[in-house]
């Protein structure tokens, strides 16, 4: 085993050389954030790029392949990945799960899918809920506008009508 990369005070390069890695494409690291892990996921992955619903225990496979990866990093890249709206939407209406190249593995269940149309609807309210609170605001900031101008106009009028008699008294 190599181990001038594991100590620090090493005078040689922490740039593995191509002999000692053997895979083509580079594999991400534990420091990446989990939204960069879930693009080269994408990139690399056909179940990934296209949203498939995933068979459980991909994790497992992922870690196969990328043990280097850090769990709480390839957990957040994964929740990303599968809480997306695309991913729900697709997950609602499939009937299979399917492994990292693409290959149909187990069926996916009834209770998942009405778990992801559970999810769906409870985002779709909470957005309705969102815009509805919004609306009300921005009224609200409508009407004490014009509250507000009716005001200074009252004021004004009530200021050139106190003028136009204080000259003639």
């Amino acid at each position: 085993m190599n181990t001038s990369s594991i100590t620090p005070n090493s005078e040689s390069s922490p740039v593995p050389s191509p002999a000692s890695s053997p895979a083509p494409n580079p594999v991400p690291n534990s420091s990446q954030s989990a939204r960069a892990l879930l693009k080269e996921f994408q990139e690399k992955f056909l179940a990934f790029r296209e949203y498939m619903p995933l068979t459980i225990g991909i994790d497992k496979q992922l870690f196969a392949l990328y043990p280097e990866l850090s769990r709480k990093s390839l957990r957040v890249a994964l929740g990303i990945h599968t809480n997306s709206l695309r991913y729900l939407k697709i997950m609602e209406k499939a009937k299979n799960r399917f492994d990292l190249e693409g290959k149909q593995a187990e069926e996916v269940t009834a209770e998942h899918r009405a778990h992801a149309t559970t999810v769906l609807r409870e985002r779709a309210k909470k957005v309705a809920d969102q815009r509805k609170a919004q609306r009300a605001v921005e009224e609200a900031a409508l009407a004490a506008k014009v509250a507000e101008e009716t005001a200074r106009q009252t004021a004004e009028k009530l200021q050139q009508l106190a003028t136009k008699f204080a000259r003639k008294s």
